[in-house]
């Protein structure tokens, strides 16, 4: 099934007022500066100290504001500190500079007065845009693809994850590699080509730049073959799980929205638990054991967030298949966000890509309303109404873990079923087949039989339906 999204809210005529078409507006209460810190505590932190812009095009101001909200979250979650937060009104980003010449011109005012060091646009710039609009600041400039990238880089662990944000990293640098000055540009013939020069790099006629491009290219070539080998690793364990007869459910959800809570509060995992962005990027499976006692396996997944980079999409493509096998979707949303509705409306679009990508369908999906010991009541209320299938919990609190198993009870079909049956001597062989696929509660020899109580896949109850024992 595909997923349906909830329609956008769009500027109404006096949204798109000369003023703020002609201004850079800012947003309130996005500065984190350090207050009472030295300078000598202050030096030993070491923070970037940035000013973020973006470029309203369509949607209400109240999206807008929260687009640039969840931009200084990922700042501060890279160890960045916030000085400002800028936005400005157009039709769309100017093809050269993002916000124009003369708004560039404000923005480089804007970064000498408060000191910023770094520059982060609230969308994916072209080179020719991070160019010019770095000539113009003459500080460092950053996008929201290379911010994502960043703070994956930070996070991952395990070898895979390691391999798959490099990789992510190294298809966005590749168009966007240049250097200042006549540094990358100055041919690498003999020893021109500095320090990094060498074997295989004193081409005649090649530049410095096309060097670490092709260097760049080889070592992406590296990290596919190592993917693809660890996908197969991740493949057999993955089949194994299958071919377990337990029922599969995957965690998905907005990133931050209490998925690795919930993971630890259904299984007792104990998984790390962080209130940051991105605290899971190494997916967790765990056996959970639904009230009737059969028992499931659930994943916890990597969080997705509005404009996932479509190189994270690709790096992460292994870990999210583990959503495209699943038999049931647990979709957390973060009750206490100011707009879970277009988070609900980012998760949808990833998992629609990547069930896509499989050509199957995708699992059915129970909504899960998260931290609503955190949430405003009339939000509640009015998310209540929106999404009236929905479970309401508290990963924290414990409030409506039950109704949320029961739920999920409901929706994965049993496989197996409740016997008591007495089978003749004669058939041992079915009697090796409980054993070996079924759960022996207890087992009696009497005169006419084997009886034996217990749980066995709905086939071979079936099979077994002659020898109930009433």
């Amino acid at each position: 099934m595909t997923y349906p999204e909830f329609p956008e809210d769009t500027p109404s005529t006096g949204e798109l007022a000369l003023e703020d078409r002609t201004a850079l507006r800012r947003v309130a209460g996005l500065s984190t500066e350090l207050a009472d810190v030295s300078e000598v505590e202050y030096r030993q932190l070491r923070l970037e100290r940035v000013v973020l812009v973006g470029v309203w095009t369509d949607g209400t101001a109240a999206d807008a504001d929260a687009s640039l909200t969840e931009l200084a979250a990922l700042a501060e979650t890279a160890g960045s500190e916030v000085l400002e937060g800028l936005i400005q009104r157009r039709d769309k980003p100017d093809a050269s500079t993002y916000i124009g010449s003369g708004k560039a011109a404000e923005l480089r005012d804007i970064v000498v007065a408060t000191g910023a060091d770094t520059v982060i646009c609230d969308g994916e710039l072209s080179p020719a845009q991070l160019t010019a609009l770095e000539k113009v600041v003459k500080v460092k400039v950053i996008d929201r693809t290379a911010l994502i990238l960043d703070i994956f880089a930070q996070h991952a662990t395990s070898r895979e994850g390691k391999a798959q944000v490099a990789l992510a990293q190294m298809e966005y640098m590749l168009p966007r590699l240049r250097g200042w000055g006549e540094s990358m540009s100055r041919q690498a013939g003999g020893r021109a080509g500095g320090a990094g020069g060498g074997v295989g790099t004193r081409g005649p006629g090649e530049t410095k730049i096309e060097t670490d491009r092709r260097r760049i290219r080889e070592r992406m070539a590296k990290l596919r073959r190592d993917i693809r080998e660890m996908k197969q690793v991740r493949d057999t364990q993955r089949s194994r799980r299958l071919s377990s007869d337990l029922p599969s459910v995957a965690i998905v959800g907005y990133t931050n929205a209490g998925k690795s809570s919930l993971l630890n509060a259904l299984t007792g995992a104990g998984v790390l638990v962080e209130n940051a962005l991105f605290a899971t990027l190494e997916p967790t499976t765990r056996r959970g054991e639904f009230a009737d006692g059969r028992e499931f396996v659930l994943t916890d997944t990597v969080g997705f967030v509005r404009h996932l980079p479509t190189q994270l999409v690709e790096a992460f493509r292994s870990t999210l298949e583990e959503v495209a096998d699943a038999e049931l979707l647990v979709h957390v949303v973060d009750g206490s966000d100011v707009n879970p509705l277009a988070q609900i409306n980012a998760v949808r679009q990833v998992v629609n890509e990547v069930v896509a990508e499989r050509d199957r369908q995708a699992a059915p999906e129970l909504l899960v309303v998260n931290k609503i010991d955190a949430a405003d009541g009339l939000a509640l209320a009015q998310l209540r109404r929106a999404l009236p299938d929905a479970v309401f919990v508290s990963a924290r609190t414990g409030d409506g873990l039950d109704r949320l198993q029961q739920r999920m009870a409901e929706m994965i079909a049993p496989r197996d079923t409740v016997i008591d049956v007495t089978i003749p001597y004669r058939r041992g062989d079915l009697v090796n087949r409980v054993h070996a696929e079924g759960r022996v509660d207890a087992l009696e020899h009497t005169a006419s039989g084997t009886r034996i109580k217990g749980r066995v896949p709905i086939p071979l109850a079936a099979a077994l339906g002659e020898f109930a024992t009433f």
